[in-house]
């Protein structure tokens, strides 16, 4: 198993670990709950360095990020963020990713861990196409094992990295970055985060981690900073309606059907890979459609359940599912029938071969 650069203070702090992606990573603290609750009253930082990140340089960079993404790329300027998908050339979806614009010619991918990988190689072989190279040196380059990534997320998030920084960052706009110095050290500070709580992620090279560590919690402990495992990753992501790579979109779902047809743009001359087909689908409304549950009556939905109309017949499956920490009710995202998928909906999760009431919502939970 892998490890990053914080791995060690994960496991003095005794957080119970796991593999995940690879990676020996900490599921949760304190407990899911109250690191939950955490975020969203406080301040919380998660290790998320196991991320993969991927420069895309040179004078072909922006020609090749519009073939191979969804969103338009042609949008973007030198420190803005663009949340973005990779389409697999048969419907499906390779990747969601984060696009950072550098400067015209140099861009940045923040990709999934599990997908590193993948879309390495999915990357280099569009690249080939167009005559570009990968490695050290070269127009494409796999930055992952060399970077070390914090997301500090919550409402105090960026009172706390303020601190860190010598020039203003808590005015920053959401989904812009900088190129600055976080706590001495070279690094990307980005107003992004996938808790739907506020606050950053800060991209350093690994060899800075510690500094960037014992910094951020010398500036977070008057805030009531705490550490945060996957667990309340997961359960912050799903009350904001948050799609998770492996559960709720893969190489099988589309964007369309996603609900990601805000990623997905027909600009003129943007020729991405499966355009065409989306562009029927979209026309034409897909079979299925990726939803927000609501439980109405108690039950916890969790991934794999079958979701029924309500005479009982099998409508879609729950891709994500838990107890809501805030609402504490029962929420799921899931795929069903287009014909069930208007919010206020009624349904049923197949709990345990019982129909337990739910309702279609409209998304976020909370």
């Amino acid at each position: 198993m892998k490890t990053t650069v914080f791995t060690k203070y994960h496991i003095a702090a005794g957080a119970k670990m796991a593999e995940f992606a690879g990676y020996n990573m900490p599921i949760e603290f304190t407990g899911i709950n109250d690191e939950h609750m955490a975020v969203r009253g406080k301040a919380g930082v998660f290790d998320v360095s196991h991320m993969g990140e991927i420069w895309v340089k040179g004078p072909r960079a922006l020609d090749l990020l519009q073939r191979i993404t969804t969103n338009d790329v042609a949008k973007l300027y030198d420190g803005k963020v663009q949340y973005s998908c990779m389409p697999n050339g048969r419907g499906g979806i390779v990747d969601d990713i984060l696009v950072y614009r550098i400067d015209e010619r140099t861009y940045m991918l923040c990709v999934n861990a599990a997908n590193i990988g993948k879309d390495w190689a999915h990357i280099c072989a569009e690249g080939a196409k167009m005559g570009m190279e990968a490695g050290p040196g070269k127009e494409l380059y796999n930055a992952s094992d060399e970077i070390c990534q914090l997301a500090v997320q919550g409402p105090l998030a960026m009172k706390i990295v303020q601190r860190m920084c010598d020039e203003p960052v808590e005015e920053m706009e959401y989904y812009t970055f900088r190129k600055m110095r976080v706590a001495g050290c070279d690094a990307i500070l980005s107003i992004t985060g996938y808790t739907g709580a506020g606050g950053c992620e800060i991209y350093a090279a690994n060899e800075d981690g510690d500094r960037l560590w014992e910094a951020l919690w010398k500036a977070g402990g008057e805030y009531g900073l705490q550490n945060i495992g996957l667990g309340a990753r997961d359960t912050l992501r799903l009350e904001k309606g948050f799609c998770l790579y492996g559960n709720d979109i893969d190489d099988t779902t589309s964007p369309i059907e996603a609900g990601l047809g805000w990623i997905t743009k027909f600009a003129e001359g943007k020729e991405f890979i499966d355009r065409a087909l989306m562009e029927r689908q979209k026309a034409e409304g897909p079979v299925r459609r990726l939803v927000g549950l609501k439980m109405v009556e108690r039950g916890i939905p969790r991934h794999g359940y079958s979701i029924a109309a309500p005479d009982g017949t099998e409508i879609g499956r729950v891709t994500s599912g838990t107890m809501s920490p805030c609402l504490k009710q029962g929420m799921a995202l899931g795929y069903v029938q287009t014909a069930y998928a208007k919010p206020g909906t009624q349904i049923a999760v197949v709990i345990r071969e019982k129909c337990v009431k739910a309702e279609v919502v409209k998304l976020p939970f909370v």
